[in-house]
């Protein structure tokens, strides 16, 4: 195993959900630097961060999902639940005395790429629809719209006045 390198094809277009996808890679990383070393609390330490930073990813993946109305999100969160198990139990099995770095190293490794091009990958666009309505449900994007129909009416008057009327307004 080798140290993850993100690549473009795995981006969603979703910022955020890319710059989790990115920080749980250095994570990964992390625990692919530490392996070697003898340095088990830095271990534990980056273990905890990872397992803690995805558990919070996942929960914030599948609020978007939810939101969205993705048909798929209850399956996607049942994937999310039997990797989490998956990954406490090498939790436990570390903390216990138990050398599992390089067994956890390969399956995150394997795993996380295989998911956001497998199943995260499928949410993308009602995700973005969603985000899209959001935005532009905004205040600011209201005002916006606002301020366009208000300019349209000005713009439909002054077209309906006669020639005089057109005229003298200048």
């Amino acid at each position: 195993m080798a140290l993850l390198v993100w690549v473009p094809e795995l981006d969603t277009g979703i910022d955020e959900i890319d710059r989790q996808h990115r920080r749980i890679v250095d994570y990964i990383n992390k625990l692919y630097e530490l392996r070697t070393s003898h340095d088990r609390e830095g271990l534990g330490e980056v273990i905890g961060e990872m397992v803690d930073y995805t558990v919070s990813h996942f929960v914030f993946e599948e609020s978007l999902m939810e939101s969205a109305g993705y048909l798929f999100s209850g399956p996607h969160k049942k994937v999310h639940e039997l990797f989490t198990r998956r990954v406490a139990e090498m939790q436990s099995r570390f903390e216990a005395g138990e050398d599992v770095t390089t067994e956890l190293h390969g399956m995150l490794s394997r795993w996380l790429f295989n998911h956001i091009r497998n199943e995260d990958h499928g949410y993308v666009d009602s995700a973005k629809a969603y985000l899209r309505m959001a935005r532009e449900a905004s205040p600011a994007a209201e005002k916006e719209r606002l301020k366009a129909e208000v300019l349209q009416e000005l713009e439909q008057r002054r077209i309906k006045k006669n020639w005089l009327a057109r005229l003298f307004d200048r």
